[in-house]
């Protein structure tokens, strides 16, 4: 029980310091767009309303939903290799469906109501026994393209 809660410590500091890094001066670039109010049906969305997964990750569909200074918001369905983002912290909300994924060292499985949080620099992915799978992904500072760093 102690190393459970040392652990969710752990991520939880990690993630806190990531936000708070955000926040140190950075190079200037184009503000986002303001946030417009809006609600969607996350339960709606089908693979068919997503665009086109990228190629380096030909089984995940992403579809941004927010895009804001210091982080994104997206749906997200399906699965990606083993990777770490070496520049990003990601949480993630499991909406639908089931399925057994990677962080670090050890497997834990997917379900409805999941929260996953995934400080830069952690191995993260690489799904088993998939289910349908749908879950919200929220990166902060936004992920840079380039930024995905597959793992054995």
């Amino acid at each position: 029980m102690k190393q459970h809660v040392r652990t969710v410590a752990i991520a939880v500091m990690s993630f806190a310091i990531g936000a708070a890094v955000t926040h140190l001066p950075q190079a200037a670039r184009a503000a986002a767009a303001p946030l417009i109010a809006g609600t969607y049906d996350l339960s709606a969305l089908t693979p068919d309303m997503m665009p086109k997964p990228f190629p380096v990750l030909p089984n995940l569909l992403s579809k941004t939903m927010v895009v804001d200074d210091g982080m994104t918001l997206a749906a997200v369905m399906g699965t990606a290799a083993k990777h770490q983002h070496y520049n990003v912290d990601e949480i993630q909300i499991v909406l639908e469906g089931t399925g057994t994924q990677w962080l670090g060292d050890k497997q834990f499985a997917m379900k409805p109501g999941t929260l996953v949080i995934i400080p830069r620099g952690t191995t993260h992915g690489g799904l088993v026994d998939l289910g349908h799978l749908k879950f919200i992904a929220i990166k902060t500072p936004p992920q840079d393209p380039s930024d995905i760093h597959f793992v054995p």
